[in-house]
């Protein structure tokens, strides 16, 4: 318990909002690259052969690869309970939607070479390109209304209450941080199928990978933009107690300040490597894919969905998720997580078990490295999708 003393409430809050943008962008830059396969698979495969190269690049690591989904899921429900009930709640029909296409993904992996007929495999083929296509928009259109303000309201007793319908999630801002989503994605798929694959199938991948890569720069760069000089933030107006109880009401905000989101970028001037990260990690994959340098171009993308995912993070601080029909409710670091002791019950258990997720992943990837070539699939192999 000595450990417990030392490290205080304020403390592990901020560890805690530290893993959550961590397990974000574990789940953005593995699970990131299998979505981004399923949304090109009708794109960069002609043949049935050249289909089941292509879900079988993924095919081995997908499962193990949503690992990052659940710790994530868990560790909001955990560490950040309020979250949790507000954005559950209030996104219910997106994240339906999402659940929905995640759970066709796995039908059609193992459904799709079922039978010979080509009618059923074009159907579970555009069930895995619904299956990438869905969950990587909507997770960016969530973003999207994050960074706006989601309008939610809390009684004196915290109860919850949401006021808002799924199709107005669907604004023009929040549309388009769903495509800086999906185009990053798109270019992290291809970035995979050229390191995975060769032949036609890596040429045409290439080929999606430069023009989404250029999409991701263009498209979040006009995010920026917009962010800066159209969309308001939010600032709290009374004194931060940092250690104080989990009760957002404590607080009073300030809604519609113009410029508010990049007030950290000025403040702590390291912070701006996340949005760096984002566009220079995008031009870096657009020169390694033009240069065919395979792996380079994996690892470039990655940084760049990293610094995409960090920069929502880094530009909100010290809120989680604001309100926008009631800004004193609005959730933050320091007024929306579990109790101290439960923070460190988790960070001990944290820390015994992601070491273990990341050797057995990385020993999975080591094991299951090289390319997937036709031999593999029309062999007759009967590990093969």
């Amino acid at each position: 318990m000595i450990l417990h003393t030392l490290l205080d409430y304020d403390t592990l809050r901020i560890i805690w909002w530290l893993l959550l943008g961590i397990l974000l962008v574990g789940f953005a830059v593995t699970d990131g690259f299998d979505l981004g396969t399923g949304t090109l698979l009708p794109f960069v495969a002609n043949t049935d052969l050249e289909r089941r190269v292509v879900i079988n690049a993924v095919g081995p690591v997908w499962e193990g690869n949503q690992v990052w989904l659940v710790l994530g899921g868990g560790a909001i429900f955990a560490a950040w309970p309020q979250l949790y009930a507000v954005s559950f709640s209030g996104f219910y029909l997106a994240m339906a939607a999402v659940l929905l296409a995640l759970i066709l993904r796995p039908v059609a992996f193992k459904y799709r070479s079922k039978r010979d007929s080509l009618a059923w495999r074009a159907t579970w083929d555009w069930a895995l390109f619904v299956g990438g296509f869905v969950p990587a928009l909507i997770f960016g259109v969530a973003m999207g209304n994050v960074l706006q303000g989601v309008p939610f309201r809390l009684a004196p007793d915290q109860q919850i209450f949401y006021e808002g319908g799924f199709f107005a999630l669907l604004n023009p801002f929040a549309v388009l941080c769903g495509l800086v989503s999906v185009a990053m994605l798109i270019m992290h798929g291809a970035a995979w199928l050229v390191l995975k694959t060769d032949g036609l199938v890596a040429s045409r991948a290439r080929a999606w990978g430069i023009r989404a890569a250029v999409a991701t720069v263009v498209l979040y760069a006009v995010a920026g933009v917009l962010l800066w000089g159209f969309v308001d933030g939010y600032r709290i107006t009374s004194a931060v107690v940092t250690a104080g109880p989990s009760n957002p009401l404590f607080k009073t905000v300030e809604a519609g300040v113009a410029g508010s989101w990049f007030a950290n970028y000025a403040a702590h001037p390291w912070t701006q490597f996340a949005p760096a990260a984002g566009i220079v990690g995008a031009l870096l994959t657009l020169m390694a894919l033009v240069r065919r340098r395979e792996g380079v171009a994996m690892l470039t993308s990655s940084l760049s969905i990293a610094g995409i995912v960090l920069s929502v993070g880094a530009s909100m601080f010290p809120f989680i998720l604001p309100s926008s029909i009631q800004p004193q409710a609005s959730l933050t670091v320091w007024d929306a997580s579990s109790s101290h002791l439960t923070l460190f019950i988790m960070l001990v258990a944290t820390c015994i078990f992601l070491p273990l997720i990341l050797a057995y992943t990385s020993w999975v990837y080591k094991v299951l490295w090289g390319k997937v070539v036709p031999d593999d699939i029309s062999g007759g192999k009967s590990h093969a999708y």
